[in-house]
């Protein structure tokens, strides 16, 4: 059972604290309260009340000018908290001036009790929603979210512009690209984006669990339905419930749990581990990849009916060799974040050579290796301002040694690399060198020069 939520009740009136104080606790509420301006701010202070209701004509001085002052300093010091103002003097000058300095809402005394509960589950809603939206962010920031959100390559922004399209409705969500390419914060930024950014984001990765456990993970299960289980378990798609449930590496799921995740998906119950009768969960999918399911559920490893379950809008994340263009942006975005291990706390630039070497290299590890490659480089760097590339881990196997035969130089590796992408790229668009361009982050005519200096027209 949750903890009931304290409030603080200022008024200098006891019949008033003792009548209104009582309505509150008995609807489930923990009540503090205080008679006077002094001991209001010293409770206030002491704890973390996310609803005050105040009297504004309160001693020792008992004016609303001084009431209102007193409102004013609240909302000042934790802006999140709720106050409902109330007072016998219903001038309106007063309501307008409370409101406008932050007030959720005015009553005017004698306060009718059943409006009262109203107005206060109505505030209380309100800053629960509030306090969970801020969670998440925090979370999504713990987490390198906004680094999902840098870059201008136009396949990046396609992808971010789809997700923000699609968020606001219900519809599963299949995201799918690399490992290390943000597809988890891709998820968080859509289940921010909804209408159910109140709910949870519930996470879990398909593949990390065998499918006994998975089972038990997802849907939860009863005392002793099996060893081990020594009390009910809800599981994640009841934890999900209201909010968004995000299976990564979808494509893991064994068979005969994909048949589960199906039903529970079609009819919305799901049926614990030994459970009798199915529980009723409203949850929004978003499902992620590395894997081809299409592939997949042709060769008969990923049931064709779940796949287009799943399948509602897919939204694919480009690798970062792909997004050549944003390497300048996401290093930089990545060595301010390293900022705090620098000696002086400032974030190391990258010097020339450094940038080039980080477009001559394929990052087969997406963004996560971008940024363990600043961290590491920005540790190295030491005193210096500038990272160099022996401040890479990987120049030292790419790059060979001037002396040895077949050496080629930094431009002409530079040079081989790019080659190789646009020929890739030109493969994956069947052709289109428009398509190219864009998946490039090329002009037309730019991609035409280099298709006719590297001789592939």
């Amino acid at each position: 059972m949750p903890a009931p939520h304290p409030l603080l009740l200022v008024d200098d009136d006891a019949a008033f604290r003792k009548v209104y104080g009582g309505l509150l606790r008995e609807s489930g509420y923990e009540v503090t309260e205080a008679a006077d301006r002094p001991s209001a701010r010293a409770a206030f202070d002491a704890r973390d009340f996310p609803l005050v209701l105040l009297d504004l004509m309160l001693p020792p001085d008992g004016s609303v000018k001084a009431g209102l002052e007193g409102l004013a300093a609240l909302l000042s010091a934790r802006p999140g908290t709720k106050v409902i103002v109330t007072s016998g003097a219903g001038d309106t000058r007063h309501t307008l001036e409370a409101v406008r300095l932050g007030a959720y809402d005015f009553l005017t005394k004698p306060v009718d009790p059943d409006v009262l509960l109203v107005v206060v589950q109505r505030a209380l809603a309100r800053v629960t929603l509030e306090r969970q939206v801020e969670s998440l962010r925090t979370s999504l920031a713990r987490a390198g979210g906004d680094t999902a959100l840098v870059g201008q390559s136009p396949p990046f922004l396609a992808a971010v512009t789809l997700a923000e399209r699609v968020a606001p409705s219900d519809i599963p969500v299949l995201v799918t690209g690399e490992n290390g390419t943000g597809k988890e914060l891709l998820a968080r930024t859509v289940h921010l984006k909804s209408r159910r950014h109140a709910g949870p984001f519930v996470p879990i990765n398909c593949g990390a669990l065998p499918e006994s456990l998975l089972e038990s993970a997802l849907f939860g299960h009863v005392k002793g339905s099996f060893t081990g289980a020594t009390k009910d378990h809800r599981g994640l798609f009841a934890e999900a419930d209201g909010g968004t449930l995000f299976l990564d590496e979808l494509g893991d799921m064994t068979p005969s749990l994909q048949v589960k995740v199906l039903r529970a998906l079609e009819t919305g119950d799901i049926l614990p581990v030994g459970a009798d009768l199915p529980v009723k969960v409203d949850v929004r999918l978003i499902s992620a990849t590395h894997q081809d399911l299409g592939r997949m559920q042709q060769e008969g490893t990923f049931r064709e009916d779940l796949y287009w379950r799943v399948k509602g809008v897919e939204i694919r994340l480009p690798p970062l060799r792909e997004r050549a263009s944003d390497l300048p942006l996401l290093a930089k975005h990545f060595l301010n974040q390293c900022a705090h291990l620098c000696p002086d706390g400032r974030a190391r630039l990258l010097s020339d050579a450094a940038a080039e070497a980080l477009a001559a290299h394929a990052w087969p590890g997406n963004l996560r290796e971008l940024r363990h490659e600043m961290q590491r480089a920005t540790v190295l760097a030491g005193e210096r301002r500038e990272i160099q590339p022996e401040d890479l881990s990987f120049t030292g196997s790419e790059r060979p040694h001037a002396s040895a035969p077949g050496a080629r130089t930094l431009a002409q590796k530079v040079e081989a690399l790019e080659r190789r992408e646009i020929e890739e790229a030109l493969k994956r668009c069947g052709g289109n060198r428009t398509h190219t361009a864009e998946a490039l982050g090329l002009s037309r005519q730019g991609l035409l020069k280099k298709l006719e200096r590297f001789g592939l027209t």
